[in-house]
């Protein structure tokens, strides 16, 4: 399964535990296909600079470019043509789209009720963090 992870999820997967950390889990194990783009992985860097996150990386001993390495060495990173506007007003979110259809994604998993309530764009479904797992063995 050929899945693209919206950033709330990578950024709860990689700092907690849970249902997006057993999405990243599973592909670490080769049960789903993780893509993403250089634009969707400066996005990641930049919400884990946040300083709210800077205690729980200075306690994890770990910095935000290093999770972003680790993360993208998990998935095959693509270059993405821009599409047009599909989630107004939030335009990360067509990020996310522009990324599954170069992938030629199955689904889009994402926390981000902007996505979630689109549904399928083309032929990809969104589906929440325990959707996803519902459907993986």
């Amino acid at each position: 399964m050929r899945v693209v992870a919206d950033t709330n999820i990578v950024v709860s997967g990689l700092l907690w535990r849970g249902k997006p950390r057993q999405i990243l889990d599973a592909a670490r194990d080769g049960i789903i296909e993780l893509f993403t783009s250089p634009t969707l992985l400066e996005e990641l860097e930049e919400v884990l600079t946040r300083p709210k996150f800077g205690a729980m990386l200075e306690a994890a001993d770990v910095t935000p470019h290093e999770l972003v390495l680790g993360y993208a060495a998990l998935t095959t990173v693509i270059e993405v043509a821009q599409i047009e506007p599909v989630v107004l007003p939030v335009r990360d979110d067509d990020d996310v789209l522009a990324c599954a259809l170069t992938a030629q994604g199955d689904v889009i998993v994402s926390g981000d009720s902007h996505l979630l309530d689109v549904k399928q764009h083309h032929a990809i479904r969104i589906l929440s963090a325990a959707e996803l797992l519902g459907e993986i063995p």
